[in-house]
């Protein structure tokens, strides 16, 4: 118990380090070098993806009617970026460093409009009804929307200070009383910084921020000449550009340029897309959550301090033990309570999982804290965990090989089976059948069938090696010494209170460690459902250490009460038990999809509630796994410290 009040004692400093890191700004990975641009050299646009928080469907750039150029040109994709939907493609934008453009026309023939049959505009309308958003990139740099919001609404008009935020993408259009308007003309704003360089070298510029207005303007307001040029109309005259979708509708589709010199360094140049969030709100997160774990400190320590010594004093005593016997509750089932539960290979699997997953989630969180998977590496985090996930099978197959040989299994080969397959079958199984509706769909955001083969030959032929390979070496290993025998017969269980209930005890064992998450657990599902980026990766290390020692020490105060009430049916309870907060996490997640997503349709409603079930499998896996070994130290300990005759 020393090593948990230990956590207490090194926690505030270890707020304080971490605190320094969150304040950081965001950094790049050594090695990833900046592009130099000089005066007129060209500078690409592409497109990444259509995207919305009410279908959850990513879509190809060119699945809508834009304008192509000459050939097109996929960029290829690591898994993260094909996982994500991405599907990164150039476009006929032709932008100069440091050159405006007044206004330009794409794909204009002989200053001729471009014609959008009944079905492109059915299709475009339906997207823009949608609220899609469209999403482009610039020297690997996202586009952006401005915002300006203001702050104080209640002073005066002259004393009102602007709010800046951006909005990641530009809107595709927008609809007014029925009516459907398509954003056909882009003011691009580029943002560069000038590198000193020496007298008599040519100056070099950087890309530091990448901003649009996108705007709706009607055919008839924009005047094209042969050599695709085009005279945008003064002041606020011109009517936006509707698309009926029940007609042809030919319009021009055009764009401008912008150049500004900005005194952010090519190293910061994301710090306006990482800040989006409020820190603030953050902080908040990690006092509340400091401050359960203080809480249940105090209530673990009033517990083994108060409680638990006094009855292993009174255990120890050689006189009237018959009297003390009958007095506590714990000590009696020392004869059972290491009696392998039911299923023992399924228990084992599944901690392993947990394990394998635990150390996945410790590593990339701890090396995105560093910095080394960002945002700018598009897909790094997610073909990261991916990778991880297969190689910690080593250390998953390890464990559970070691704990099934303790519960006296005999079986490693069906064991080492099972531990590979159990949980990675049924999270391929959920992504396979909702691959299929999103394939329904023509969705960018479906696994393509190469990209599928790829990730079973990534589990058979190296999660699965390597879990057999840990397995066995798990499995010869010493099991974990006990400090007790197990007796031939069962002990009989005395009738269990209403609040020894199982789904009560997940009930109580839940609600605290969800309440040193939850803050932060917005935040993360505003990044996944909601197109936002999360890279506050030294709140979130925090957050998951405080979620480690919160369910351990809910963990080995559950398992104490079960002991207590005589009941020695704690392996599979207790892990149970102290996945509990996965259960709120579905609570939440039904809460969010009702109160902050539009979503109305079935297949983005059985995509959203399909991958929340797997979160909540990997959560409950993740925190049950560290409940369980938590309390198993616990229950060694104890009963290592009495004298049993």
């Amino acid at each position: 118990m020393g090593t948990l009040c230990s956590v207490c004692d090194w926690l505030p400093w270890s707020l304080l380090l971490f605190s320094l890191m969150c304040e950081t700004s965001a950094f790049y990975v050594p090695g990833v070098a900046p592009i130099n641009f000089h005066q007129n050299d060209p500078v690409e646009i592409k497109a990444v993806k259509l995207t919305s928080s009410r279908t959850q469907l990513p879509y190809e750039y060119y699945s809508l009617p834009f304008c192509q150029p000459s050939k097109i040109t996929y960029k290829a994709e690591n898994l993260g970026e094909v996982l994500r939907g991405d599907r990164i493609v150039n476009t006929p934008f032709q932008v100069l460093m440091n050159s405006e453009k007044k206004c330009e026309v794409l794909c204009s023939q002989s200053n001729k409009p471009v014609t959008l049959t009944v079905e492109q505009s059915r299709l475009v309308a339906e997207r823009i009804t949608e609220d899609y958003y469209v999403h482009l990139i610039a020297d690997n740099l996202p586009v952006a929307t401005r915002l300006e919001l203001y702050s104080n609404r209640d002073s005066d008009d002259k004393k009102k200070e602007k709010d800046v935020q951006f909005e990641h993408g530009y809107r595709l259009g927008f609809t007014d009383v029925n009516k459907i308007y398509l954003h056909n003309h882009l003011s691009f704003i580029l943002y560069y910084h000038r590198e000193d360089m020496e007298e008599d070298q040519e100056h070099t510029y950087r890309v530091v921020r990448f901003e649009v207005i996108p705007q709706s303007i009607r055919l008839e307001d924009l005047k094209a000449d042969e050599k695709s040029s085009c005279t945008l109309p003064e002041g606020t005259n011109s009517s936006p550009q509707e698309i009926d979708p029940t007609k042809e509708n030919q319009l021009y589709f055009t764009y401008s340029v912008h150049w500004e010199e900005s005194d952010i360094k090519w190293a910061s140049r994301w710090d306006t897309y990482l800040t989006m969030s409020d820190v603030q709100i953050h902080w908040f997160s990690i006092i509340n959550s400091v401050v359960v774990v203080f809480f249940l400190s105090g209530i673990l320590s009033m517990i083994i301090i108060r409680t638990l010594r006094k009855d292993i004093a009174n255990y120890n005593k050689e006189d009237d033990i018959e009297d003390t016997m009958e007095e506590s509750g714990w000590k009696l089932v020392h004869g059972d309570v290491f009696r392998p539960p039911q299923y023992p290979m399924i228990l084992s699997s599944l901690l392993g999982s947990g394990i394998q997953l635990f150390c996945m989630i410790l590593i990339v969180i701890f090396v995105a804290m560093l910095g080394m998977l960002s945002p700018s590496s598009r897909g790094a985090l997610m073909t990261t965990a991916c990778f991880l996930f297969m190689f910690m099978g080593v250390f998953g197959g390890f464990s559970a090989g070691r704990l099934y040989r303790t519960l006296k299994g005999h079986r490693w080969k069906k064991g080492a089976f099972c531990t590979a397959t159990l949980y990675p079958g049924v999270v391929f199984g959920i992504c396979f059948v909702l691959n299929c509706f999103i394939w329904g769909k023509h969705s960018s955001g479906a696994v393509p069938f190469p990209t599928m083969v790829a990730l079973l030959c990534m589990w058979f032929g190296i999660s699965l090696p390597l879990v057999y390979l840990g397995y066995y070496f798990g499995f010869r290993k010493q099991p974990y010494d006990n400090p007790v025998r197990t007796n031939q017969i069962p002990r009989q269980i005395p009738e269990q209170r209403w609040y020894m209930n199982r789904f009560v005890g997940i009930l109580m064992a839940g609600i605290l460690p969800f309440g040193a998450m939850f803050i932060e657990l917005f935040f993360i599902f505003s990044a996944i459902w909601e197109n936002q980026f999360y890279y506050l990766f030294g709140f979130l290390f925090l957050v998951f250490i405080i979620l480690v020692v919160s369910c351990s020490q809910i963990s080995i105060v559950m398992v104490y009460f079960q002991l207590c009430a005589e009941d020695y049916r704690w392996w599979w309870r207790n892990f149970l038990v102290s996945g509990g907060s996965a259960f709120y996490v579905l609570v939440y997640a039904i809460f969010y999809f009702v109160n902050k997503l539009d979503i109305v349709e079935f297949i983005p409603s059985l995509l959203y509630f399909g991958y929340t079930a797997l979160m909540v499998l990997s959560f409950w896996l993740l925190t049950g796994t560290i409940g369980f070994y938590a309390a198993y130290m616990f229950v060694r300990k104890i009963y290592a410290a009495v004298k049993i005759d």
